[in-house]
């Protein structure tokens, strides 16, 4: 579907703290629903975690991993339906591991958020018949 839509759009943003134990996923989506986003981004984010659990690229499983983690980048959109999530972290010795965020981050000792949303858009996912999943399409309001 070909939509044409201004590329412009004003945008608002929260600021939220997530505390030891809290699953980032799960917190991420009670912001989401609590504030009404329709069109939400990460727009910031630095923390540590202390379960990692990445879908890497072209695989089906989640990858599980336990122990000390820096959030080095997540990035990703966000709506009530969903959201696609893709977030890079060290380890103790520095290593870098990335993938598609699943479900059982948990905060190790803090996790600060900035998460934006675009007020005059709204995103919704559908299917896809080139990738074979859900995907992203972008409507105004």
């Amino acid at each position: 579907m070909t939509q044409t839509l201004s590329p412009y759009s004003n945008a608002r943003f929260i600021a939220v703290r997530l505390l030891p134990g809290e699953d980032v996923l799960l917190t991420l989506r009670k912001q989401i629903a609590l504030h009404g986003f329709q069109a939400a981004f990460i727009a910031g984010c630095v923390g540590s975690l202390t379960n990692v659990a990445l879908r890497f690229a072209g695989q089906e499983d989640t990858n599980h991993t336990c122990g000390k983690f820096e959030i080095v980048s997540l990035i990703g959109t966000l709506e009530a339906s969903g959201e696609h999530l893709h977030m890079s972290v060290s380890d103790e010795n520095g290593q870098m591991h990335g993938g598609h965020m699943m479900p059982g981050c948990s905060v190790r000792t803090t996790l600060e958020l900035v998460i934006g949303e675009l007020e005059n858009i709204a995103f919704t996912r559908e299917p896809c018949a080139l990738s074979g999943y859900e995907e992203l399409v972008v409507i105004s309001r």
